[in-house]
């Protein structure tokens, strides 16, 4: 499988040369379309060029709800088959296996896809939780200033109030406790390389989604360079042609 990138569109060229042209992915940008951001939409940027498939991007913004309303959500990742909506990382990762069975299997089978089904939501909690307060005054600088009011308005509501810079203030320490959270990671990659086995899968999108969401937003290094959760995310960042890395994004 190998992956092109071209202006406006998300392209994953299959072996056998064949395209699906009938996808269209919504996903999360800030004032630079070419920036992807949110972890969830990652998510499924991995999975579609693990199954070689292309989709055209459709940048969306936090504001524009009214954009994906009609298909049923408030927020983003929405695919479109065919027109059809599928809404929400897990959802749309299920239906491009379940859709598209020729092509690379995300799961390897029923028992990954239920063993993915508890990552994500260890991904959710762990991965996407432990990070949120670590990086979530670095967001608004990505988005325009209608965005960055709603979001800032809209988080710190989530924390009672605090303002976003309170709740990063004490990242240097939190992010010591967030490495100390991903041992069970460690100890994975003792005796294989993903954690999908020998090569990685969905769930390790799963968890590579909040890295990637980091690493395009902050500046804030999440991981030292000696961590094997590092040599992991780096082995990542260069699969499918480097789609992960070339994005627009921190050296961190």
């Amino acid at each position: 499988m190998v992956l092109r990138r071209q202006s406006g569109w998300l392209r994953c060229a299959r072996n056998d040369g064949k395209n699906n042209m009938s996808l269209k992915l919504y996903e999360l940008v800030g004032t630079d379309a070419s920036r992807p951001f949110s972890p969830y939409c990652w998510r499924t940027r991995m999975a579609l060029a693990h199954k070689g498939l292309t989709a055209e991007s459709l940048p969306w913004r936090f504001t524009e709800k009214s954009a994906i309303a009609p298909h049923g959500s408030e927020k983003v990742p929405v695919l479109l088959h065919h027109d059809r909506p599928v809404v929400d990382s897990w959802a749309i990762a299920g239906y491009l296996e379940d859709n598209f069975p020729d092509s690379p299997s995300l799961f390897g089978g029923e028992g990954g896809r239920a063993m993915a089904r508890m990552i994500n939501a260890w991904g959710d909690i762990a991965i996407v939780g432990g990070i949120f307060p670590l990086i979530i005054a670095d967001i608004p600088k990505n988005l325009s200033e209608v965005d960055a009011a709603y979001f800032r308005s809209s988080r710190e509501a989530r924390f009672g109030g605090k303002r976003l810079e309170e709740i990063m203030a004490s990242r240097d320490s939190g992010v010591v406790a967030f490495r100390k959270s991903l041992e069970i990671m460690r100890q994975t990659f003792k005796t294989q390389p993903f954690i999908g086995g020998n090569a990685p899968d969905y769930a390790d999108y799963i968890v590579f989604g909040g890295f990637q969401w980091a690493r395009v937003v902050s500046p804030f290094r999440l991981l030292e360079a000696d961590d094997p959760v590092y040599a992991w995310r780096e082995k990542l960042l260069d699969a499918f042609d480097g789609m992960a890395r070339t994005s627009p994004g921190y050296a961190v």
